[in-house]
């Protein structure tokens, strides 16, 4: 129980006092109300009232539902909405709160329950926030809608079991991206995420339990952290170092003063390392374990990152409806350009695109299908597109790929992002691969743009390394001995910066737009 469970920017909570806050939260939040069925938000970055409200929600009875804070209010309201959700956790701080507060007269959220960002620092650090930066803290209204964190945790911690059906009661409620339409919820059982916790906990070798330190610099609201960060390290005993965003320098920092040898991230996070690693004299010699996820893994930041740290760097795949991990590559026996094995328990079929009753051979490409223990329920309240992601009990990824003869699976690019070339399917996952391995390249995206000719072509998006350069023709150059002449991009543009996501994973939406916009341009 004195082992340290959490490292918030050097607030430490054992397992101990960790347990005991969560006991008080469940029981404050029965007091709120919270049953089976009922709805809470947390809104929150990486902080200590994550960990805690989490595992008390559940506790409770209540089902959690995972919310960006950098959303806008209308983003807020939508998924509020959507979900049900009545009670919501945020922070007292100006850029989440007034978007969380401006929704509890116009949508169904009743109350709210703020922590105290001065509390959750250290003692010192936490006086001096309240001082020196008080413009950024809110002013909360002491009313019947306000519950203070403090308040929520002021009992004796005796709240009242609740008989859970793992199978069937929901534990979270996790939205997807929403980049094809509104968000979608999928519904997360209680067994649906213990089970793909347990899964992960076969995959990593040589662990001592109560002696790890994991670094969690994902956001936990993103399914990826939640359970390959944040449920895996409290399955492995580890303390749980928490930063409340990617800051480059205070992630190398933290690494050096911290030792963490537990580090999931994505291809981003690992190639911004790289870069900096190799223009500075950092020590990471303490990362043991890493599995990457979110986004393909380029194999040459793979084999950079292991380079300069001594670390096992692995690449799963997974999604959301899947909670999210459904294969991720053996430690120690990575096989290249895979995203690995599927976990125990798990099935991975490959069905035929066109039609989708027709199971692929090895080395054949289609659909990824996949059974497990870790796949949702369904979406919440949507039953038709549940109904129209399952095929004979297994889940449609939207993903295209293959399996080798050792079973190892390949993810060859999602099927809304082939283009179609002369009638020839591109994929600009294999595009992106052939930009990785030229030196200068830092980053790459590939989309489809309308051809006259060929009817779509690709596109590429660049990022240089820092200190590197070339132009479009002596990369059009290099990619000819790479790949073929169709999946030659029409276009190469440099940027300074490529869009990401909120959990830094690049991101083809805004350059999608971008071009439609353009097009939109040309044709008026």
């Amino acid at each position: 129980p004195d082992r340290p469970a959490i490292d918030f920017l050097g607030r430490k909570t054992s397992y101990g006092e960790l347990g005991r806050m969560v006991d008080q939260a469940a029981r404050g939040f029965q007091q709120l109300g919270v049953r089976k069925g009922v709805k809470v938000g947390l809104c929150l970055p990486n902080t200590s009232c994550f960990v805690i409200c989490y595992y008390a929600v559940l506790k409770a009875g209540g089902t959690v539902v995972n919310l960006n804070p950098l959303y806008v209010e209308r983003e807020l309201r939508q998924l509020v909405e959507d979900s049900g959700t009545t009670i919501m956790v945020t922070l007292d701080i100006k850029q989440i709160y007034p978007k969380v507060a401006a929704l509890l007269d116009s949508s169904c959220l009743e109350r709210v329950v703020i922590c105290r960002m001065a509390d959750i620092l250290p003692s010192i650090q936490g006086l001096m926030f309240s001082v020196l930066k008080r413009s950024l803290v809110a002013q909360i209204p002491d009313d019947l809608h306000h519950v203070p964190f403090s308040r929520l945790l002021a009992d004796d911690g005796r709240f009242h079991p609740v008989e859970i059906d793992p199978a069937q009661d929901i534990a979270v409620l996790q939205y997807t991206g929403g980049t094809t339409g509104l968000p979608k919820a999928a519904m997360l059982t209680h067994a649906n995420i213990s089970g793909n916790t347990d899964q992960l906990v076969r995959l990593v070798p040589g662990i001592v339990r109560g002696q790890e330190r994991m670094l969690l610099v994902l956001p936990l609201f993103h399914v990826f952290a939640m359970t390959v960060g944040m449920n895996l390290g409290i399955a492995f005993g580890a303390e749980l170092i928490l930063l409340p965003r990617f800051d480059l320098k205070q992630v190398l920092k933290t690494i050096g003063k911290k030792r963490p040898s537990l580090f999931p991230g994505v291809p981003t996070i690992y190639t911004a390392i790289n870069a900096a690693a190799e223009a500075g004299d950092w020590d990471l010699s303490s990362i043991r374990h890493c599995i990457s996820g979110g986004a393909p893994l380029p194999g040459e930041v793979r084999h950079r990152f292991e380079a300069l740290t001594g670390c096992h760097l692995v690449e799963g795949y997974g999604l959301s409806e899947a909670s999210p991990v459904v294969t991720c590559n053996p430690f120690g026996q990575t096989k290249e350009g895979s995203v690995g094995l599927p976990l125990s328990g798990t099935s991975v079929e490959i069905r035929s695109s066109l039609d989708p009753s027709q199971l692929m051979p090895a080395g054949e490409k289609g659909e990824i299908c996949i059974r497990g223990p870790q796949v949702m329920a369904g979406y919440w309240r949507r039953p038709e597109e549940t109904s129209q992601t399952f095929i004979d009990g297994a889940l449609r990824t939207g993903d295209i790929g293959y399996l080798d003869e050792d079973g190892f699976l390949f993810l060859v690019d999602r099927i809304k992002d082939v283009i179609i070339c002369g009638g020839f399917n591109v994929y600009p996952r294999v595009i992106e691969e052939a930009l990785y391995r030229h030196p200068a390249v830092a980053e790459a995206v590939v989309i489809g743009v309308p051809d006259d000719y060929r009817g779509e072509a690709p596109k590429a998006f660049v990022r240089l390394r820092d200190g590197f350069a070339t132009d479009a023709d002596a990369l059009k150059q290099f990619l000819t001995e790479q790949i073929s002449r169709i999946e030659m991009p029409k276009e190469i543009v440099f940027r300074a910066e490529l869009p990401k996501t909120m959990v830094g994973k690049l991101s083809k939406k805004e350059l999608v737009a971008e071009e439609q916009a353009h097009q939109l341009d040309k044709a008026s």
